[in-house]
C-alpha cells in the first residue's frame, strides 16, 4: 500500500501558495487525494488541508518530506503540520459522573468510527470506573477539591506526558480548569457543553429549559481556553423540542446532542481538519 499523508497549513494570504504546495507534491512523486483551502479576507489568513499519497510503496518517508517542505513553509511564514493519514491520535478522556459522552466515544473508538486510541480515562469521581473497565481502558480517579486542585492538575499533566497524549477530551468533566492548565493544553483539549448557556446555568439545566418551554436544545464542542465555555467552536448540534416532552425526555434529547457534537469535534480534530483562525476555527469537512 502506498503511504498516505495529511498536510495542514495556515499563513498570511498571498499569491502562489497553492502553486508552491502542488509543485512540491508533484516534484516528490505524490498524488493529491483531497485538497481544500480557504482565504479569510477579514483576517488576511489562508488555510489549506491536503491529503495525498506517495505514488509507490517506497516513496519518501514522512521525515524526509518534512525536511524538504521546510523551505516552502519558511518562505510563506506557515504554521504547518504533516502527519500520516492513518495515524491514531492518543486521547485521554476526562469525565465526572455523567457517562453518556464517555460511553459514546469509547464505543465509536472500539468499532473504528473514530480513528483514535483512548489511552486513559481520568475522573474526579470513582463512579464510572466500571465503564472504562468494560472497554479495557485504564481508569484514574483523581479527586479534586479547592485545596488539592493544583496537585490534581499536576497529576493530570504527568499522565499527559507519560502517556504521550495528543488530545484531552472533557466529556462532561464538571471542574473548571485553571488558566495555567488551559494554556498548557491550548489547541489540544476539547470540551462539550449544552448550548442553552448562559440562560440556564448550574444544576439540571435541561429541567430549567423545560420549565421555560424552550423549543430547541443543543450542544457546543470547542477548544478549551481560560475563558470558560468561550473557546473556539469546532462543532454544534441542535434538536427540536416538542411541547409534549417531559423534562426527562428533554434531558435525554440534550444529552444525545452532546454526544453527537463531541464525537464530530473529536473526529475532525484527529483527522487534522480543524485550523485556528484567532478566536474562530476553520473546519474542512
Amino acid at each position: 500500500m502506498n503511504p498516505g499523508y495529511v498536510l495542514t497549513l495556515s499563513c498570511p494570504d498571498s499569491p502562489g501558495i497553492v502553486f508552491a504546495v502542488s509543485k512540491f507534491l508533484v516534484e516528490h512523486d505524490c498524488n493529491i487525494v483531497e485538497s481544500k483551502q480557504f482565504g479569510n479576507p477579514g483576517s488576511g489568513m489562508f488555510f489549506m488541508r491536503v491529503q495525498f499519497e506517495g505514488a509507490h510503496p517506497h516513496a519518501l518517508s514522512i521525515d524526509a518530506l518534512r525536511v524538504a517542505f521546510e523551505p516552502i513553509a519558511t518562505t510563506f511564514a506557515m504554521a504547518w503540520r504533516l502527519a500520516e493519514s492513518s495515524e491514531k491520535q492518543r486521547v485521554l478522556i476526562m469525565v465526572s459522573k455523567f457517562g453518556h459522552c464517555l460511553n459514546d466515544l469509547m464505543y465509536r473508538a472500539s468499532i473504528g468510527t473514530l480513528n483514535i486510541e483512548i489511552v486513559a480515562v481520568v475522573s474526579n469521581h470513582p463512579d464510572l470506573g466500571f465503564l472504562a473497565d468494560h472497554y479495557d481502558i485504564p481508569f484514574h480517579h483523581v479527586a479534586v477539591t479547592s485545596e488539592t486542585k493544583p496537585e490534581a492538575e499536576a497529576a493530570l499533566l504527568r499522565l499527559v506526558e507519560e502517556l504521550r497524549v495528543d488530545l484531552v477530551v472533557l466529556a462532561r468533566y464538571m471542574q473548571i480548569l485553571s488558566s495555567d492548565l488551559c494554556k498548557e493544553l491550548e489547541g489540544r483539549a476539547i470540551n462539550i457543553h449544552h448550548s442553552i448557556l448562559p440562560s440556564f446555568k448550574g444544576a439540571r439545566p435541561y429541567y430549567q429549559a423545560h420549565d421555560r418551554g424552550v423549543k430547541l436544545v443543543g450542544a457546543t464542542a470547542h477548544y478549551v481556553t481560560g475563558d470558560l465555555d468561550e473557546g473556539p467552536i469546532i462543532e454544534q448540534e441542535v434538536a427540536r423540542v416538542d411541547h409534549s416532552m417531559t423534562a426527562e425526555e428533554v434531558t435525554a434529547l440534550g444529552r444525545d446532542t452532546e454526544c453527537v457534537a463531541l464525537a464530530r469535534a473529536v473526529q475532525r480534530h484527529t483527522q487534522n481538519r480543524v485550523l485556528l483562525d484567532g478566536i474562530r476555527t476553520v473546519v474542512f469537512t
